[in-house]
């Protein structure tokens, strides 16, 4: 699975986008207070994470894109 086919099943699963953050494919405007998001890793490799309170905090690192995908999705769905 890849970005744009997480976003789908999202979108499927009717997850609200507000409720997510997903580098280049879903950027909710206005930003919402609290979010979960996927984003590559400054030193390579993907991360999973949660925006609160003005923080980031990440809760996993990921070697590819499709296992950050499978581990939003799971937390998501």
């Amino acid at each position: 699975m890849d970005r744009q086919a997480l976003h789908a099943a999202l979108v499927e699963a009717r997850i609200p986008g507000g409720y997510y953050r997903i580098e280049g494919v879903h950027e909710p405007v206005p930003t919402p207070p609290d979010f979960l998001f996927l984003r590559r890793a400054t030193g390579g490799g993907w991360e999973t994470g949660a925006y609160e309170r003005g923080r980031d905090e990440i809760l996993a690192h990921h070697p590819d894109e499709a296992t950050a995908c499978a581990h939003l999705l799971g937390l998501l769905v």
